[in-house]
């Protein structure tokens, strides 16, 4: 069975304690994320904070030709838009639903008032920019030192992490537009990695079969940003433990 949308299916929303999360929890608004959609765009300002529950979304630095390459994701680990309480409202990036699901969003105003109240939720989303940042450094750093097929490891990890099944419905076009390469490197590094076991992939959807067998073609660039993740998220369960 499915289970029921809840705002606790977030991790941030879940580590926060009752007395912050009240004042929020009646401005939640679940919203359907369809594949593709965009959140936001370049320069657009940014009205809504977005904590996905069963959706990833994907940030992507987009050039003046219209060329993109994707510098993080974010999961139900997460909230986009940290613009909006990092001092500024708008960005040079776009923000794009990689897989369908559901997100809770929070309008700008309610979300800075109770960042700017300095209490835990303003800790919690520090952290989680802190761990966000090293995952786009991270990116950065792989995309321009690793194979083709150490990046789509490291994707496909990372993409895993966030989902409730070894499933993706994903196109090798949608990957190599993640990627910022060509579509053929792609088809060829997902051959490879077929090949050995480790994934099998069909007409837009990619299953992940052996996911041992991936963390060993991955470069040290998911471990990275798997252990910030795994330390914000320990925080989380920390917080959760002591709430009880």
């Amino acid at each position: 069975m499915t289970a029921l949308p809840n705002p606790n299916q977030n991790q941030l929303l879940a580590a926060l304690p009752v007395a912050d999360f009240e004042p929020l929890a009646a401005h939640l608004e679940l919203v359907p994320m369809a594949l593709g959609q965009m959140l936001y765009e370049p320069g657009t300002q940014l009205r809504h904070a977005y904590f996905p529950t069963t959706a990833i979304v994907s940030l992507h630095y987009v050039t003046e030709s219209g060329a993109s390459a994707e510098t993080a994701g974010v999961g139900n680990e997460g909230v986009v838009g940290i613009q909006l309480f990092m001092g500024g409202e708008t960005t040079s990036s776009s923000a794009v639903v990689q897989t369908a699901g559901q997100a809770y969003r929070l309008e700008r105003r309610l979300l800075k008032q109770e960042f700017d109240r300095a209490g835990s939720l303003q800790r919690l989303l520090l952290r989680y920019t802190q761990a966000l940042i090293t995952q786009m450094a991270q990116t950065a750093a792989c995309n321009r030192l690793h194979s083709v097929e150490q990046q789509l490891c490291r994707w496909l990890l990372l993409t895993l992490d966030r989902l409730p099944s070894g499933e993706m419905v994903m196109t090798q076009e949608l990957v190599a537009s993640m990627l910022g390469v060509r579509r053929e490197s792609v088809t060829e590094a997902a051959g490879s990695l077929q090949k050995a076991g480790y994934i099998r992939y069909r007409r837009g959807h990619i299953s992940v079969l052996d996911r041992r067998g991936l963390e060993t073609r991955a470069c040290e660039c998911y471990g990275v940003v798997r252990k910030e993740l795994t330390r914000l998220l320990s925080d989380v369960r920390y917080r959760q433990e002591a709430a009880a």
